[in-house]
């Protein structure tokens, strides 16, 4: 399974792009969120992910920087769709509260001919906490991170080698610890260097600093960990400086992506 890094930063960064991602196989695509506007149409042409192959999205939670770009991919798809480019239906997996919320904004901003297709050939899975589902023909568990600021789900996925997971945008909760565990692949937020709290705060929006992430992965016997969702204050040297903090607390593989790059999972 590749996986495709799509953006890397958080909500305020403007040289790379929010982040999201995509797990691909035999040609299909799952994506898991869409940053925070129509860049996520730049993003899917420059990873050579084709639209017309994406029929599974996972938007995590509400936030705009995770949310916005899923309109944008409304509007492309029911277009297709009414241009018969799109063979099938679209799978928009998310909790409950957001789909009435992806569904309005949609019906605000985006003609009828084209969000006729909600409900019909594009089609919300309302998700909760342990529910599963079949995407890329493998098991993806779906679980409630118990954010403090807005209801938000991470997923493990079943690859045939191993088990990748997202824990969302904020720390890794103990609570759960039994989807978490025996993971060989974990993506992280890092929101900063450690030592570099003090100047981006990241206590105060319930994130991590580099050191926590790895010590986490540390502690959960993670092989692989992939750290995202972080500033861009020094984004040419970021590589670098993430992973000789993270080093220091963490003794599996680490990986500081820059957008685009891609995995073998």
């Amino acid at each position: 399974m590749k996986l495709t890094i799509l953006g890397t930063g958080n909500a305020m960064v403007s040289e790379c792009y929010n982040t999201c991602f995509a797990l691909s196989e035999r040609g299909k695509h799952f994506l898991v969120d869409t940053g925070g506007g129509n860049r996520i149409l730049k993003v899917l042409k420059d990873a050579e992910i084709d639209i017309e192959n994406i029929h599974d999205i996972f938007i995590t939670h509400e936030h705009i920087d995770h949310l916005l770009g899923i309109i944008w991919l409304i509007r492309v798809i029911g277009t297709r769709m009414n241009q018969g480019k799109y063979g099938g239906i679209l799978r928009i997996y998310c909790h409950k509260r957001l789909v009435e919320t992806i569904r309005t904004i949609a019906e605000l901003t985006i003609q009828k001919k084209i969000c006729k297709h909600m409900g019909e050939r594009i089609r919300f899975i309302p998700v909760r906490h342990g529910d599963s589902a079949e995407i890329l023909g493998k098991q993806v568990t779906f679980f409630n991170i118990y954010s403090t600021k807005a209801e938000q789900y991470g997923f493990t996925i079943e690859t045939g080698k191993t088990k990748f997971t997202c824990v969302g945008d904020e720390p890794y909760n103990e609570k759960d610890y039994e989807f978490v565990k025996g993971s060989g692949w974990l993506m992280h937020e890092a929101f900063c260097l450690y030592r570099e709290a003090d100047e981006f705060k990241p206590y105060e929006k319930h994130h991590s600093t580099v050191r926590e992430a790895c010590q986490t992965a540390e502690k959960l016997m993670i092989p692989n960990l992939i750290l995202y969702h972080t500033e861009e204050k020094n984004l040419k040297n970021r590589k670098e400086l993430y992973t000789e903090e993270g080093k220091a607390f963490y003794s599996g593989r680490l990986y500081v992506p820059y957008d685009l790059e891609t995995f073998e999972i």
